[in-house]
């Protein structure tokens, strides 16, 4: 029997939980398509896991999560490598590539409240209250939203956050990824689901994507079957707004998409550190082609580091074009002054 190794995101600290339940249930879904298949699950732990008390933002190193899961693809020690997609840059390194995006869970962010704020929502917390989220992203919106409120870096896996949340009184609610939290069976910690009006998203969120090596025809046609279609599109439109502008960690770039009725919309923002000065726009194409059996040289087209065979080129590119458009806009409107001094700002920090 062909066994294959999938690597999975190990965290060291308060187990490998979520990365655990991420892996296993992509595996799951692989054993339903490939009831013959042999598939090993190895752990690893990556540096952005060991780092667990620095800001993320502050770290600086784009492939944080992913460099050791990287090595070890590349040696063959693995076949697969199961990520959230928000961790993977909008370059992968050369021979690596994201062969699967799955059906994306809720990409909103959530609050979680401390026990004692149970039934609040963010507008009724008393002032100066201390609001725990180690993302610029999420910071920059909600202190424009909630300027009585205060916000504070919080580290170390989903456990770990909630357990300093609970513990001790340092903070009164803490924002997360609400797909987290359901993966975790914790959706009964969501206080306030909050609303893109509220605060957008990060590029990727809520997406689990396979990364896989890019040469390697036999696991990319398998793990290929996983691909959801629309996921796919919005992510492909996300990432390559998210490169355009040279956006990642350590600068407040957020996105909101939506797919009706064949047009893809994308709604983009810039926010300056304290979330004062901000840009944000929409724009929407058609994804409406067929698919058309494109077997050739370009077989393989890659976009923003995604390889997905079984959804139209014609759509992806149509997707990849509508990020580059709308980041263009707002580069045209002053995105890079915005994003160059909040990048200054945080390396000063």
């Amino acid at each position: 029997t062909l066994v294959l190794h999938v690597g999975k995101l190990a965290l060291l600290s308060a187990s490998l939980q979520l990365a655990r339940i991420q892996t296993d249930s992509i595996v799951e879904m692989l054993r339903e398509l490939y009831p013959d298949l042999r598939f090993e699950i190895v752990a690893m732990s990556t540096t952005g896991d060991k780092i667990l008390d620095t800001a993320l933002s502050k770290i600086g190193e784009k492939s944080l999560f992913t460099k050791e899961l990287e090595n070890a693809l590349e040696r063959n020690e693995v076949d697969l490598v199961v990520h959230s997609l928000k961790d993977l840059p909008t370059s992968l390194p050369p021979g690596f590539t994201i062969g699967a995006v799955c059906k994306r869970e809720n990409p909103l962010d959530a609050v979680v409240f401390h026990p004692k704020n149970c039934g609040k929502t963010l507008s009724l917390l008393p002032e100066k209250s201390v609001i725990g989220t180690s993302s610029l992203r999420r910071a920059a919106q909600l202190k424009k939203k909630f300027p009585q409120l205060e916000f504070r870096d919080i580290r170390g896996n989903l456990n770990t956050r909630l357990k300093k949340l609970d513990e001790k009184e340092d903070f009164s609610a803490i924002i997360l990824a609400a797909a987290g939290l359901k993966r975790m069976g914790w959706e009964n910690r969501i206080g306030q689901l909050l609303s893109p009006e509220d605060c957008l998203y990060a590029v990727g969120q809520g997406a689990l994507a396979v990364e896989v090596r890019a040469k390697d025809q036999e696991i990319l046609n398998m793990v290929s079957a996983l691909h959801d279609v629309d996921t796919v599109l919005c992510c492909i439109a996300e990432r390559a707004f998210m490169k355009r502008l040279e956006g990642g960690c350590s600068v407040p770039v957020a996105v909101n998409t939506m797919l009706k009725d064949g047009q893809l919309y994308l709604t983009g923002a810039v926010y300056s550190l304290d979330g004062s000065d901000s840009l944000k726009e929409t724009m929407q194409t058609s994804v409406n082609y067929p698919q058309r059996n494109e077997d050739g040289p370009n077989d393989d087209v890659q976009h923003v580091g995604i390889t997905a065979k079984n959804v139209p080129g014609q759509a992806q590119e149509a997707a990849e074009n509508l990020g580059v458009e709308l980041a263009s806009l707002l580069l045209s409107k002053g995105a890079k002054h915005i994003l160059s001094v909040a990048r200054q700002l945080n390396d000063a920090r």
